[in-house]
Parts: C-alpha cells; structure tokens; sequence
C-alpha cells in the first residue's frame, strides 16, 4: 500500500505568526490531518555555508527532512523587498535538488497591495523550477483586506486557497514523480 498523501505547509518567515501563518492554517484545515506545518518562525534553520547536509544541526535537518518526505508543499511568503524573504530561500539553499524535485509545490503570497502580486511569485517559481518542482500553474495572492480579525475573510481568497490545496493535492495522488523528466539541470551537475 502506497504511503498516504502528506501537503507540508511552509510558513516562509520569520516574524511571528500573523496573516500568513492565518492563511496557511486554513489551507491546513482544507486537507485536514494529511498537512503538516513547518513555521520558519518557529524552526532554527543555519545559515546557509556550504557544508553538506548532515553537518548541519537537528532543527535544520529536521526542517529538510520534512520537505523530502511530503508528497506535495505549499509555500507561503511575504513579499519582502519585491521577493520573498531571506529565511525561505535560506531554507532551500540548503535542500537537495532530490527534496523538491518532481514535487507538486504551490505558491501563496502576501503583500501589502495587489500591486506586488508577481512580487513572490515569478522569483520563487525561477527557484523552484531549478528544483525540477512541479509547480501549480495558479498561486493564490493575498492582501491585508482579505482578512478580519487577523482571519482569513474574503470568500474568494477562501476558495482559491482551497482549490490550490486541491490541486496540489490532485498532483500528488496522480503523478509518479519517477516518471517526470528529464532530471532538472541542478541534479545533472552536483
């Protein structure tokens, strides 16, 4: 019997929970007990030095570990100078090509006007294509009027989300990942 699907949710940055962390947990609640949280907030990852994997500490490994066995990942980040922030891409620095690779991966964004919405989302998906990810062809973008009382509010933001957990979701229940090539050019060199 195959292993059940599991959609990790990362929470790209390192404030304290607010909007984002909100937004994450009902994606959570959308796939119930196959998600998992992994708060960047919340989880000491190094600093990226070059060193291989297993030199670095627990919480690091731990945080890799998590990705590498998820079936599929949605990402969320803000938009932190018209990217997304330094502990997120931190975090991928230091994953294998094989955490991601031929993985369904979604993006979710927030920011302070929808003028920013590509702020994240072209960036990260140039990063997660060297990953060889498969990427949600859609993100959901979310702004500071989609919420109330620090909730997700807006029923249009609610349903994107839940059809970008579904897609995801989808993907991972229907695709070999073995069976998606060529390798990514990043797994070719290393």
């Amino acid at each position: 019997m195959a292993d059940p699907v599991k959609l990790l949710m990362i929470v790209g940055a390192a404030t304290p929970p607010g909007r984002l962390a909100s937004a994450m947990a009902f994606a959570a609640e959308t796939v119930g007990s196959k998600s998992e949280t992994l708060n960047l907030a919340d989880t000491p990852v190094e600093i990226c030095d070059g060193r291989p994997l297993d030199a670095y500490g627990e919480a690091t490994r731990g945080a890799v570990a998590r990705i590498a066995s998820a079936s599929a990942v949605l990402i969320g980040a803000p938009v932190y100078r018209a990217s997304f922030p330094g502990v997120l891409k931190n975090l991928l620095d230091i994953a294998p090509v094989e955490a991601l690779q031929a993985k369904p991966v979604g993006i979710v964004a927030i920011g302070g006007s929808p003028h920013h919405f590509l702020g994240v989302d072209w960036q990260l998906r140039e990063v997660l294509t060297w990953f060889g990810a498969l990427i949600a062809p859609t993100s959901v973008y979310l702004t500071g009027g989609d919420f109330k009382d620090g909730r997700l509010a807006s029923e249009t933001a609610r349903t994107d989300l839940a059809a970008l957990t579904d897609t995801l979701m989808t993907l991972a229940q229907r695709i070999d990942p073995g069976s998606l090539g060529p390798k990514p050019l990043a797994a070719k060199f290393t």
